[in-house]
């Protein structure tokens, strides 16, 4: 009877920690899907909204009008996915070096998209029909919320980039931090550029990199 009962709990340890890989799995496809999925759904607006113009207009702009809400969505649900993959990461990483620091940024970085896509920009650059040519002279609060949740959203994510370059190259992982080091400060060199006719291409680079990064850290880590 003993036995059998050891071996009954045994079993159940067993399969609790398969079923918490599975979890886990399956939070970091969700980080993985984050970055593509913002990509796919923004570049089908740029080529399909009549009017719109990347190469004046940023993507943000794309939230508003009459379709607005496909972008508003792209942003909540990207960031509900990068909010997924960062705690995929959080148990994955656990007890390893920037396992603490490195998605909890990750995370920030969702919460920052989620409130960009609820916070909306003010019409401008000529986005939707009607609206001004230029900057709004005066943001309005939601704008301005936008604006907030944008920078985290960069902001955060760029720093964990450099938290894990840090950690990795002192854990002898000398590709994965040269690979994380490059793409922050790819990210600096593509926003500081001083340029501001382009910044609306620069932003959508900008996006490229940072996403295409986390979706490399969680893949790292789905193969592990």
């Amino acid at each position: 009877m003993t036995t059998m009962t050891s071996t009954g709990g045994a079993g159940s340890a067993v399969a609790g920690v398969d079923s918490r890989r599975t979890t886990t799995r399956a939070l970091l496809f969700g980080g993985a899907a984050a970055g593509p999925l913002f990509g796919l759904v923004a570049a089908a607006q740029v080529l399909t909204r009549d009017g719109f113009d990347l190469s004046r207009q940023p993507l943000s702009l794309l939230a508003l009008g009459d379709l607005g809400w496909i972008q508003i969505t792209n942003f909540v649900v990207t960031g509900l996915l990068a909010v997924a993959g960062a705690v995929g990461l959080r148990r994955a990483l656990r007890g390893k070096p920037g396992g603490t620091w490195g998605p909890a940024l990750i995370g920030v970085h969702g919460v920052g998209l989620i409130i960009g896509g609820v916070l909306v920009s003010d019409p401008s650059m000529g986005w939707p029909a009607g609206a001004p040519e230029g900057a709004p002279e005066e943001m309005s609060w939601h704008a301005v919320g936008h604006g907030v949740g944008a920078m985290l959203a960069f902001g955060s994510l760029t720093i964990a980039c450099l938290v894990l370059a840090r950690t990795s190259w002192r854990a002898g992982e000398r590709g994965w931090a040269t690979v994380s080091l490059g793409s922050a400060l790819a990210v600096v060199a593509i926003l500081a550029w001083p340029d501001q006719g382009s910044i609306s291409v620069r932003m959508a680079l900008a996006c490229v990199v940072v996403f295409g990064w986390l979706t490399a850290l969680c893949g790292r880590e789905i193969t592990n």
